[in-house]
């Protein structure tokens, strides 16, 4: 049996980080990955807007992780695609993997493992949109793969429910190679994506945004020839006599990612509701000794470039790993805050600044941030505008703080006048 010291399942832009860094911390890695080729959804991503904070250029998706599969090259990283963990044990060594690949089924032994799975997209059935499952309903993510990798058209008069990034990009996407996007419909009353996508992919290209909307019904025998649509109410129900029929060929759906945790959970892993990722420390191990999560199997990131930056830790603290009893203190925050990541601090180690993410839980003006330890303020920041599709993100130095497991560590966040 073959015997490593990190296992990286997964080889998007996290797994891709998480690798190398483990590999230059002189482990032993191993980097699964169940498709035929590294880069996950990076492979499909010919957009820009990659690399800005980790490299300082604007590159397309294809290119950030070109970069990193170029570097993994350089390493000693041993890579197994088209490979599947579908069995994890714990072990007195550590964990027992038993990978599907083509070759047959192996089992390894592996002393750590880091879990860089990504997300899912959510499907129609997901949102309860009602009517039949004729061709033509797509999730945005699809489409994109459609588009972009097989040079496929998916329709020509379309409609997207949702408002999420992956969803306006494509509204953009369909709308340059000739297709007619119609308008993107999203329940709630303010935009699920980054503003600066609603600008360059909507209002750049005169796309109608009909917030407070969704589509309730798919028409259709064979293939799609209309969806309805209606306004909602503040609690997101359907209003009577709102319905409006809208004929199309095509519905994309851009309503959420959700991470991708079955392995987890296998592995008794305790997730965060609000996340629906693991529950981890500073280091990115969850509670579960020596796994460890990052990237979008962790949280829903905003950006490439942070999803890479987690992968980074996790793998160098995955090769680190030494078993020891770990010190928590758990992290609290109040109702303004949709949630914060990570949710714990290991005590044993506070040698380097805690990074911290976060999302408001809804949108808010001038705001302040603050840290408080046992009720004593620690660290302050104002922000002009916070909304919950753009992620913050705060480090902060504990090395020098009095905190004990037993310590409240608070981030509370209050409105400034204007």
């Amino acid at each position: 049996m073959r015997t490593f010291d990190v296992t990286v399942i997964g080889g998007g832009p996290a797994g891709l980080a998480a690798a190398i860094s483990a590999e230059k911390e002189g482990a032993r890695v191993l980097l699964i990955e169940r498709e035929a080729r590294l880069g996950g959804v990076l492979k499909q991503c010919i957009h820009d807007g990659f690399g800005v904070i980790r490299f300082g250029e604007k590159l397309s998706g294809c290119e950030y992780g070109a970069r990193f599969i170029k570097e993994l090259e350089k390493t000693s990283v041993e890579v197994s695609c088209l490979t599947f963990a579908s069995k994890i044990e714990k072990t007195e060594e550590g964990f027992l993997l038993t990978l599907i690949k083509r070759s047959g089924l192996e089992e390894i032994s592996t002393k750590t493992i880091v879990l860089a799975t990504g997300c899912r997209e959510r499907t129609a059935k997901q949102v309860s949109i009602h009517g039949s499952r004729p061709a033509g309903v797509f999730t945005a993510g699809t489409a994109q793969y459609y588009l972009n990798v097989m040079g496929q058209m998916p329709g020509k008069r379309c409609v997207i429910l949702g408002s999420g990034d992956i969803g306006l990009i494509m509204a953009r996407r369909l709308t340059l190679e000739g297709a007619e996007v119609l308008g993107v419909y999203e329940a709630k009353p303010t935009p699920s994506g980054l503003m600066r996508n609603i600008y360059q992919c909507l209002n750049d290209f005169e796309i109608p945004l009909h917030l407070s909307h969704t589509v309730t019904r798919v028409h259709g025998d064979g293939r799609v020839c209309g969806v309805t649509t209606a306004k909602v109410d503040e609690k997101m129900q359907p209003i009577a006599g709102t319905e409006e029929y809208i004929e199309c060929d095509t519905l994309i759906l851009s309503v959420g990612l959700i991470p991708e945790n079955e392995l987890a959970e296998m592995l008794g892993v305790k997730l965060d509701p609000s996340t629906k990722g693991a529950l981890c420390d500073q280091l990115y191990m969850t509670m579960t000794d020596g796994v460890f999560s990052c990237g979008n199997a962790l949280h829903v990131n905003d950006l490439a470039d942070y999803v890479s930056e987690s992968g980074d830790e996790a793998g160098k603290n995955a090769a680190r790993y030494a078993a020891h009893k770990r010190e928590l203190a758990e992290v609290h925050f109040d109702r303004n805050f949709l949630y914060v990541v990570p949710q714990r601090i290991d005590l044993t180690d506070k040698s380097k600044p805690a990074v911290f993410f976060f999302r408001s839980s809804e949108e808010r003006k001038k705001t302040r941030v603050r840290l408080l330890l046992n009720g004593t303020e620690i660290l302050k920041k104002t922000y002009q505008n916070l909304r919950p599709p753009e992620m913050e993100r705060l480090s902060v130095d504990l090395s020098a703080l009095p905190l004990e497991a037993s310590s409240k560590l608070e981030f509370v966040m209050e409105e400034l006048p204007s």
